[in-house]
């Protein structure tokens, strides 16, 4: 890895520069992909310092468009591997990329993608990995949940998502944001809102505000249950309605007949009142919880 080089050239993500691309090449955005190319030099910023890239590190962008998060990640990282499912945008990168030895375009799906082998090839020179992207709103969560649950060797994950998706990911306990995906992504991760993003600095507009997130990547749990499955098919299950108990839920998809009485006896052991709803449950009441049923033999 070698340290990247200096380019004098007007940056990808001016507005004047980004239409001048995108004319000159006749692209045409695919709404299907959920196409929205970033123009704002200091949102880029902001994306790559919570990253915390320097010449060691190496960087996977999912999604990179015409490269404007490309080459800001070049300009900071090592390494940088940037994913394009869209086969019109090669050229456009291939061309944008050029001055960046360091840069690689693969084209692909990433949720097809062996990523552990990915890794292994671009990234075996580096101390550390980061994902930095601007996501695709419509498959934000598969992507985000594809990367924490494949065990990737990763520092960080930091995204430009749906405000109301990251508000999910770092909500608390008690809140209405609170669900089954703050509990999967806190299991995985330590999520941060960076910062909030308006509509007016893409283009196209997306007709829904954004925000940045970072993921600092746990390396073990923060609790430890006896079968992980079961453990978030325990939270999706108290999740089912958000408006009924978490005993109904459960009985919902754990019990039949007439098995209250023995699910209150399973509860209380888990010091869980019948009568809470799942969004005030802790991570940590989850993971006692999910071992109490888990022993009493209730697998998936």
């Amino acid at each position: 890895m070698g340290r990247p080089p200096v380019t004098n050239r007007e940056d990808v993500s001016t507005p004047r520069r980004t239409k001048e691309i995108i004319q000159r090449h006749g692209f045409q955005f695919k709404k299907s992909l959920g196409q929205n190319f970033l123009i704002d030099q200091n949102i880029l910023a902001k994306i790559v310092g919570a990253a915390g890239l320097d010449e060691t590190k190496g960087a996977l962008e999912i999604g990179p468009g015409i490269g404007a998060l490309t080459e800001k990640l070049a300009q900071a990282a090592g390494k940088v591997t940037a994913v394009e499912i869209d086969q019109r945008l090669l050229p456009i990168l291939k061309e944008v990329m050029e001055p960046y030895e360091h840069v690689t375009v693969v084209h692909g799906d990433v949720l097809k993608l062996d990523l552990p082998q990915l890794f292994a090839e671009q990234f075996g020179d580096c101390q550390s990995v980061s994902v930095v992207a601007n996501l695709p709103y419509y498959v934000t969560t598969p992507i985000m949940m594809n990367l924490l649950e494949a065990g990737l060797p990763l520092e960080n994950i930091v995204v430009m998502i749906q405000k109301e998706v990251a508000e999910r990911m770092a909500a608390s306990p008690g809140g209405k944001d609170y669900g089954s995906l703050s509990i999967a992504v806190q299991y995985y991760s330590e999520p941060q809102l960076v910062c909030t993003v308006p509509p007016s600095v893409f283009i196209p507009q997306p007709n829904v505000e954004s925000a940045v997130i970072r993921l600092k990547v746990r390396k073990t749990a923060p609790v430890q249950v006896k079968d992980e499955s079961f453990f978030f098919e325990v939270v999706r299950a108290s999740f089912t309605q958000r408006r009924k108990t978490i005993a109904n839920n459960l009985k919902s998809r754990f019990f039949s007949g007439e098995g209250r009485e023995r699910l209150e006896a399973l509860l209380a052991e888990a010091g869980v009142e019948p009568s809470r709803r799942a969004e005030t449950l802790s991570l940590q009441e989850f993971a006692v919880l999910s071992d109490v049923l888990y022993a009493a033999g209730l697998t998936v």
